[in-house]
């Protein structure tokens, strides 16, 4: 799956929490919430609208989090029905540290190959 079409699905996908999504698919969506919260950091730095002088946190950065907060969810929880668990598993990023390298084992790891208790493969 390339970069826009990864994007296109999941933002398609806004607030889909069924199905499965294929490794490609989320980690080209994570590579475009971290380049788009570059582009608005420098924004905020640019025009000056930061909360806090010298800090990166601005209103169009508050603006793309929120607006990514919902299908970085979603896919985040396809991804996890891909591996066959359940959606609950994104919960353990709320545990500092060790959630979210035990998240980061669980997104890289392959599909289930074939169906699964989720649906079918999303490579086929």
């Amino acid at each position: 799956m390339s970069f826009v079409a990864a994007v296109k699905s999941v933002l398609s996908n806004y607030v889909g929490f069924t199905g499965r999504a294929r490794r490609s698919e989320y980690w080209w969506f994570v590579l475009f919430t971290v380049l788009l919260g570059i582009v608005a950091s420098i924004l905020d730095n640019a025009l000056g609208l930061n909360f806090v002088e010298g800090s990166s946190n601005g209103v169009i950065g508050l603006i793309v989090s929120l607006g990514l907060l919902l299908p970085g969810l979603a896919v985040a929880v396809r991804r996890l029905h891909d591996t066959d668990r359940a959606g609950w598993w994104v919960l353990i990023g709320l545990v500092p540290i060790v959630g979210a390298i035990v998240l980061i084992v669980f997104f890289v790891q392959d599909g289930t190959p074939g169906a699964n208790r989720f649906g079918p493969s999303p490579k086929s």
